[in-house]
């Protein structure tokens, strides 16, 4: 299931994931959520972002013994909300068995939130993980936004690893967590993310040319830098700002401690050269819809695999897009937030949802358990 060159072999692909629904575990765990706010000690990249910490939602296994109940939980203000993210139990006490469980990392796309990855980290968490997304500082829907924020993808993985680590600090959930089988998990520029924790370097400058000459590729300007000016404009006050980071936007973040990683979706394909994968040796798995316009196989997770020993890539044919990956939307957010909730005529997002998380769960079971 490597190589994906024609419509017959995206129906394969298709038949391979109905097949795997099939045969997915039982559910074995409520679901609890908690929230912290980790600040690391060392001086750190902040993106000039307004919170200068790691804010993060984390979902996890919970006994299923009729004490605890899980409640919606949703996006958006309470009388109207915008999109549904799952159902947990609030800090709820974590599952008294096993000792430890496996944890994956979950990474949001430009813009985004953590609880836009809630679709995942709750079914990772019925199926006995610990799953902790976090908001990335000066990217994520919660606060402003800043050019920093949209242009120095790499402190995304800093960010990743920091909260791991705080993670292990945390005494609530350090003490169950399993060192030696971590994971991680994202979508878009999330999907980026978790690749360069598994060891892969990016060329900025490669993406750079790119849109200078078309500036109005997707992989350019999406909707999220609505009101942030043209990329020349973000780069050059970037440059004045973040030279530091910017100097080293091609080392490598590999985390060592992360041992698989899930890309959805994975976007800015034009920042790896040919040797940008040299470095990853762990097993990868990819997923896109066939119809995604902002992140297009081609150029992307298809490009990826052609690079990477140890891939794997599924593509959902049909009209499965973008941001069929994001949280399934409201009345109230189909009516208000235009292309992050259009999905086409015939594709139904909670079920995308639901094949892709068992995926997921099969992908870390087979690589972490």
């Amino acid at each position: 299931m490597r190589v994906l060159r024609s419509a017959a072999a995206l129906a394969v692909v298709l038949t391979v994931i109905v097949g795997v629904r099939a045969g997915f575990a039982a559910t074995t765990y409520e679901v609890g959520a908690s929230s912290r706010v980790f600040t690391p000690a060392h001086v750190r990249n902040w993106r000039r972002a307004k919170t200068e910490a790691l804010v993060t939602t984390i979902w996890y296994p919970v006994n299923a013994d009729g004490k605890v109940y899980e409640e919606p939980q949703v996006i958006g203000p309470p009388d109207g909300p915008l999109f549904l993210a799952g159902g947990a139990a609030v800090d709820a006490p974590i599952a008294s068995a096993p000792a430890k469980f496996p944890v994956v990392m979950l990474s949001h796309g430009t813009g985004g939130s953590a609880m836009q990855l809630a679709w995942l980290g709750t079914v990772l968490a019925r199926h006995g993980y610990i799953a902790v997304g976090l908001n990335h500082p000066g990217n994520n829907a919660l606060e402003p936004y800043t050019a920093e924020g949209f242009v120095l993808w790499w402190e995304r993985a800093t960010d990743i690893s920091d909260a791991l680590d705080a993670l292990l600090l945390d005494p609530t959930f350090g003490p169950h967590v399993d060192e030696a089988r971590i994971g991680a998990a994202g979508f878009s520029i999330g999907g980026y993310t978790v690749l360069e924790l598994a060891g892969a370097r990016t060329d900025q400058e490669r993406f750079l040319k790119a849109c200078e000459t078309d500036p109005t590729l997707h992989k350019c300007v999406v909707p999220e830098m609505k009101g942030m000016g043209d990329p020349e404009q973000m780069l050059k006050k970037v440059r004045a700002s973040s030279a530091e980071s910017m100097a080293r936007g091609g080392a490598s973040y590999r985390d060592p401690r992360v041992r698989a990683v899930f890309a959805i979706a994975p976007a800015v394909g034009q920042a790896f050269d040919a040797d940008g994968f040299r470095d990853v040796t762990i097993p990868v798995a990819m997923v896109v819809g066939a119809a995604d316009q902002i992140a297009p196989v081609a150029t992307n997770a298809g490009r990826f695999l052609a690079l990477i020993p140890n891939a794997h890539l599924a593509v959902l044919p049909g009209g499965v897009a973008h941001y069929t990956f994001l949280d399934a939307c409201t009345d109230v957010g189909r009516a208000k937030l235009g292309v992050f909730c259009g999905d086409a005529a015939g594709v139904d997002r909670e079920k995308v949802h639901g094949t892709v998380s068992e995926m997921a769960v099969k992908f870390f079971d087979r690589n972490l358990k």
